[in-house]
């Protein structure tokens, strides 16, 4: 069965760079048409050997499309509190939404497959859990639900050398080890359990796709096109193709600027950040290698110390805050990482205290959770917009700043930024979004408006810096007109706050 994924198929950097730009924007363009226009969800599993690109393919996916309409989930073995309850409700709570894509790493197939592995279940034992799962598969794709499977593959020789390379360099040595080898030696018996388990479980409506997982361009750009394969499919099948129109809010281009002039005696905390700081292009390609480096081997150590991190971003819109989470983003493991991104409260959020969907948002130890826009909304937005009474948003700055010491106090590593613009380097921003496809999807009339009230939030995010930049959880103020400086200063903070935790803790 994986002899056809053992050829040694490659694509050269020349080759990769020249298709993946149209591939990246045409998966970009799919997703947001999923997001706006589709009443399905997508989930994408991957499993298969150990080092065959698992991780990395979902954070390249994650770099290439909109982290805040996807989540990644990665489960271990269960819990003593998951044992508890039916062994699904994982799966079943983990659920993404209609319109939303979900990446799975060692999910359902992987303890009940490393089970009949290691002999801990008998043939039987094992297909009855692999009906299980076709059944789960059924009732979601039977509900409208996308389902993709790819199964990572290398060959045992391969597989040898990718861990061989991975334990020789300090940087990925902490990637392999003692039950990676002990893998590699069970490799055989490992490839029989894997196609059984794909033949008794490739359906049509929940397929397996077995990709070489030798090198990297080949293996991204393989999978990538499966995906949007599937999607167009998808959409094709409900009468539709997404376009570059469907990333264009035609209100972002018809609105005029109508910010209003400053008030006068308007001060705020943001007039003693330093607008003009910049950091040149060769200056930041240096310090974001080292930056990044650095994260990598201290968020390890915090993965090591069970110490979770929790980073929240705010400020006007086009500040950089995803600019500044996608450079965060490859220092990082995937399965240990979520990216959450908050609107509109859902009539199951609006039913509960608004601080309620952020609490069940909280990762496990080891974890980090990254918050674009957070529980700040109710201070910002749904004071500015009259979504929250004034005794309703008066009151959540001391609810915020109860929760934020609850977060400390538990071990919590949290970190708040505010990324600061003027309005001229907004309106550049806004202009410059208008020219370039790739980023035309993010302008919305709706940012326009909330331009027209400038000074209105800017005067809220003063208070917010008042009452919640506390001793426990300060605001750390990034100035943001340039987006090298400030995307370089986000992750030199984070380190900091990393490195000064994890030495306290020692």
């Amino acid at each position: 069965m994986f002899r056809a994924a053992e050829l040694g198929q490659t694509t050269s950097k020349r080759i990769f760079k020249s298709r993946s730009p149209e591939l990246r924007q045409r998966l970009l363009e799919a997703q947001i048409h999923l997001s706006r226009n589709c009443d399905f969800g997508v989930m994408i599993d991957f499993a298969g050997v150990d080092g065959a690109g698992k991780g990395s393919t979902v954070n390249m996916l994650h770099a290439w499309m909109d982290t805040r309409l996807m989540t990644t989930n990665a489960y271990g073995r269960p819990t003593e509190a998951d044992r508890m309850l039916p062994k699904y409700w994982r799966f079943w709570r983990d659920l993404p939404r209609r319109g939303r894509i979900a990446f799975n790493l060692r999910a359902r197939y992987s303890t009940p497959f490393l089970d009949r592995v290691y002999g801990r279940t008998t043939d039987l034992e094992y297909i009855a859990e692999l009906k299980r799962i076709q059944a789960f598969e059924r009732a979601l794709a039977d509900d409208g639900m996308l389902i993709l499977k790819f199964w990572m593959h290398l060959s045992r020789d391969a597989q040898k050398q990718r861990l061989e390379t991975l334990e020789s360099d300090p940087e990925t040595a902490w990637r392999v080890n003692k039950r990676d080898w002990e893998h590699w030696e069970l490799y055989e018996r490992f490839v029989q359990v894997a196609e059984r388990t794909i033949t008794e479980t490739n359906t049509n409506y929940a397929p397996w796709h077995i990709i070489e997982g030798v090198d990297e361009n080949h293996r991204i750009l393989t999978v990538s096109e499966i995906l949007l394969e599937a999607l167009n499919k998808r959409f094709d099948a409900t009468g539709h193709l997404p376009s570059p129109e469907v990333l264009v809010d035609k209100d972002a281009f018809e609105v005029k600027d109508t910010i209003v002039d400053k008030p006068e005696g308007h001060v705020t905390v943001f007039d003693t950040l330093d607008m003009t700081a910049s950091l040149k292009k060769a200056n930041y390609q240096r310090k974001l290698s080292k930056q990044q480096r650095r994260i990598h081997l201290l968020q390890r150590e915090a993965l090591n110390q069970g110490r979770s991190s929790v980073l929240v971003f705010e400020g006007p819109d086009a500040a950089g805050k995803g600019g500044a989470i996608r450079r965060l983003i490859p220092t990082l493991d995937a399965r240990n990482y979520r990216v959450l991104q908050y609107g509109k409260p859902t009539d199951e959020e609006n039913a509960r205290h608004y601080l309620w969907r952020f609490w069940r948002r909280l990762q496990h130890g080891g974890h980090l959770t990254v918050f674009d826009r957070s529980w700040y909304g109710r201070v910002l937005v749904e004071r500015i917009e009259g979504f929250a009474t004034e005794n309703e948003w008066r009151r959540a700055f001391a609810e915020i700043n109860d929760f934020e010491d609850q977060l400390v106090e538990s071990g919590t590593i949290l970190v708040k930024f505010w990324l600061h613009i003027t309005p001229d380097e907004q309106l550049k921003r806004f202009e410059g979004r208008k020219q370039k496809p790739f980023k035309r999807w993010k302008m919305t009339g709706e940012d326009w408006r909330n331009r027209a009230k400038w000074y209105e939030y800017e005067e809220a995010g003063h208070d917010v810096v008042k009452y919640t930049s506390t001793h426990i959880s300060p605001w750390e103020l990034v100035p943001a007109n340039n987006k090298n400086f400030a995307r370089i200063e986000v992750l030199q903070t984070f380190g900091d706050y990393l490195e000064k935790a994890l030495k306290e803790s020692e």
